[in-house]
């Protein structure tokens, strides 16, 4: 069953805000056939402690100004900053270090689940942009 359209909305605009605060490797997985305590997982990279905690932020920030806002249920490991999770209840984000990325591959992991594409909306419009 594919994600609903409240955990596609959340999942969307994480990815987003971590895009906006120039995270790497940004990618949402529909989990939901996997596990049942949530739809999606959006993973994202940042490449030092301070940029982790500043796309916690602009994530968090972002879907508390939606007009459905959303809160955390639950935030874990922001005191590290080496990898911090948002549970959302309809998503799960994953912050993490490039190095923590690396080692837990959390996207092999899951490799079995679909993705749900993501595209940057300024790489989009730059795209769109070129002649």
């Amino acid at each position: 069953m594919p994600v609903n359209e409240r955990a596609l909305e959340l999942a969307l605009a994480a990815a987003q805000a971590a895009a906006d605060k120039k995270a790497q490797d940004i990618s949402i997985i529909d989990v939901g056939d996997q596990i049942y305590i949530t739809d999606a997982f959006v993973i994202a990279s940042g490449a030092n402690e301070r940029q982790v905690i500043a796309i916690v932020d602009a994530i968090e920030e972002a879907l508390l100004n939606l007009p459905e806002k959303a809160k955390p249920a639950r935030r874990e490991g922001e005191r590290q900053g080496r990898w911090v999770l948002l549970d959302f209840v309809d998503i799960v984000v994953h912050v993490q270090h490039v190095e923590e990325r690396e080692f837990y591959a959390l996207d092999r992991l899951w490799k079995d689940c679909p993705i749900i594409p993501f595209v940057d909306r300024d790489l989009a419009e730059a795209g769109a942009e070129a002649p």
